[in-house]
């Protein structure tokens, strides 16, 4: 697109207040969108949650187990192995008719461009993704609560942390491509600027690679992965496509400002600590003698006490959810006033704001118990915010409202 910008009016807005960043219009579809989109985004959470506590707090978890270890041999490996896959493959069918129908809200707003087909296919990769990763850890905790039903969770604990890190370091390598095609971004003034950008940064990327987005969305994004020689800048080729350069680069200067102040080693420590605490919240609760009876186990070596664990997992999950979503919207505002430090071109942070919200179809100011309950970003009229009294800071002039050629400003 034409990497020139007019300025646009979107009306008066009262004596000393700042330009209206969107119209009425942009702010009733991205809260459309949103109550489109909430009862089934929530009803899928709270299915998965109802599923999983109800197999694990009743004795019908344990007759599946029981029942799919009996068909593949009654061995206690097949019945660990069965159990897992089992609980996994009904957890994926049930957010299936949520996913779908999420799907269909989000392609009405000319947010899809995937077929059925690629859909259905994407949720065949997950699956088989997330049985590759939890049966052998089915396996391993199920190895170790035999070796001792009561303190198996001492070294599950420091499992947990070790596996936590792998993860971390390998996601970008064998978990990324699964679901996008990346391709090097050939040699020209953006990729040149980008790892410019880097270098006055202080880091140290390995490449820059444009993500194939397109085949599945219109949203645009970019972000940094990997750790040390894996580290990339990754920008969705919807991006690219859309945003001028400097807006590019003022994205990129944010995903930036996580790797400078180390929030992805951050991350991992805090979710390794995390993982090794719910390990061994978890060995406890494991010895609970009501909560094995209700569940229809013997003890933690037994493999029917399987859709127990995991329903306590899934609990702790929940409950730690909202604490989560503020520590990440305090490491997402650092992210932000770094790239403006970077940069010093509030103007274009503005704009660039503005146009990821409305390419997103984003509720710019969501109602405040969702922001707090589920938001891992601050709302885009926050970050503006945000912007402006950083640049009011520095001396400088407050952004104009800006447009794009053809763009519509109501």
């Amino acid at each position: 697109m034409d990497d020139t910008e007019t300025t646009a009016s979107v009306g008066p807005t009262p004596a000393g207040r700042p330009p209206a960043d969107f119209t009425p219009a942009e702010r009733a579809r991205g809260r459309a969108l949103r109550r489109a989109q909430l009862p089934w985004a929530l009803g899928g959470r709270l299915a998965g949650l109802a599923l999983t506590l109800l197999l694990g707090l009743t004795q019908a978890g344990a007759g599946l187990v029981s029942t799919v270890g009996g068909w593949s041999g009654g061995s206690r490996t097949a019945g660990v192995l069965a159990g897992a896959a089992a609980l996994v493959v009904l957890g994926q069918a049930l957010q299936l008719p949520f996913g779908a129908r999420l799907r269909a809200v989000r392609s009405r707003y000319g947010l899809v461009t995937q077929g059925w087909a690629g859909w259905a296919m994407d949720a065949l990769r997950g699956l088989g993704l997330a049985l590759v990763l939890v049966l052998p850890l089915a396996l391993g905790l199920f190895a170790l609560t035999a070796w001792s039903p009561r303190h198996w969770w001492l070294p599950a604990a420091g499992a947990a942390v070790v596996l936590t890190a792998a993860l971390s370091f390998l996601h970008p390598l064998l978990i990324e491509p699964v679901f996008n095609r990346f391709t090097p971004m050939p040699p020209g003034p953006l990729r040149s600027a980008l790892l410019a950008l880097a270098e006055r940064d202080g880091v140290r990327v390995r490449d820059v690679l444009v993500a194939d987005a397109s085949r599945r969305t219109t949203a645009l994004n970019a972000y940094v992965s990997g750790l040390g020689a894996t580290r990339r800048i990754v920008a969705y080729d919807t991006l690219l496509s859309t945003a001028t350069p400097r807006e590019v680069e003022l994205v990129v200067a944010h995903e930036l400002g996580h790797v400078k102040h180390r929030d992805v080693p951050f991350g991992t420590l805090l979710g390794a600590v995390g993982a090794a605490a719910a390990v061994a919240l978890l060995g406890v609760l494991s010895t609970w003698r009501p909560l094995l009876s209700a569940a229809g186990a013997a003890d933690a070596a037994d493999p029917r006490a399987l859709p127990l664990l995991a329903a306590c997992a899934a609990l702790l999950g929940a409950l730690s959810g909202p604490a989560q979503c503020a520590v990440s919207r305090r490491i997402e505002a650092r992210a932000d006033r770094h790239a403006l430090e970077l940069t010093a071109d509030a103007e274009q942070f503005v704009a660039m704001q503005r146009r990821l919200a409305l390419a997103n179809v984003s509720d710019v100011d969501p109602p405040r118990a969702l922001e707090l309950l589920f938001a891992t970003h601050p709302s885009a009229t926050r970050r503006i915010a945000a912007a402006r009294a950083w640049q009011a800071t520095q001396g400088q002039a407050a952004p104009e409202r800006r447009a794009d050629p053809g763009e519509s400003v109501v």
